[in-house]
């Protein structure tokens, strides 16, 4: 086996490795939502339980992008292609904490009455699990232009966060004794926005990768 032919397998690994660690943050995300919404604090316990799975993914994937570029010194794409797993591995990683995070206030939440029905949380959770998909997939198709959809999508959800801020404060305002369930479900808000904000980031490392353009802290089409 060449040496070119080793390297290409252990860049496969390393994909497949990824896709795998993106797979468990989905569905993070989606059994966090259920268990926010059917008030089930067991599957809520599950899920932060799970989190080290993919911590310890992320420690695996870094461990060997580091050991990739030592050996085989890649240059160009390759490089761009290790440097960008490393990175995608460390918002996947970020992303799963933050489904902890919403199942820690459902457990919470699951100890009083409920607020209100939920609509636009699980609206907000539901997108910010596609851009993560959407993202993904972007990366194995090196496609530039899934990944430029993804960053105008995270608006919407900005857009359904401040709407459920400004419903929030009217709770709080109407009656004292909702304050402390509308704090937690304004915090399970924030979490889910990071979560998109995050896919963001990953869909502008994707097209870094396939364009070599770094283009965070630019405004993309279409966003005001």
């Amino acid at each position: 086996m060449t040496v070119q032919r080793h390297f290409d397998e252990e860049l496969s690994d390393l994909k497949t490795k990824l896709l795998r660690m993106a797979g468990q943050a989905e569905n993070q995300i989606d059994q966090a939502l259920t268990a926010l919404v059917t008030r089930d604090s067991a599957l809520a316990r599950q899920v932060i339980e799970r989190d080290h799975e993919i911590n310890a993914l992320d420690v695996e994937i870094d461990e060997e992008s580091i050991r990739l570029l030592a050996l085989h010194q890649p240059a160009a794409r390759d490089l761009r292609l290790v440097t960008t797993a490393m990175k995608i591995a460390t918002e996947l990683e970020r992303i799963s904490d933050l489904a902890e995070n919403v199942c820690e206030r459902a457990i919470e939440l699951n100890e009083e009455p409920q607020l209100k029905p939920y609509i636009d949380i699980p609206m907000m959770g539901n997108m910010a699990r596609m851009m993560v998909k959407q993202s993904i997939d972007a990366f194995v198709k090196d496609d530039a232009t899934l990944a430029r959809k993804v960053l105008t999508d995270d608006a919407y959800v900005d857009n359904l966060m401040e709407q459920l801020f400004r419903e929030l404060l009217s709770f709080m305002i109407e009656d004292t004794r909702t304050i402390s369930r509308a704090i937690r479900l304004s915090f399970i808000a924030k979490y889910l926005e990071r979560m998109a904000d995050h896919a963001t980031n990953i869909a502008e490392l994707v097209v870094y990768l396939v364009e070599g353009k770094i283009i965070r802290h630019t405004t993309p089409p279409g966003s005001s």
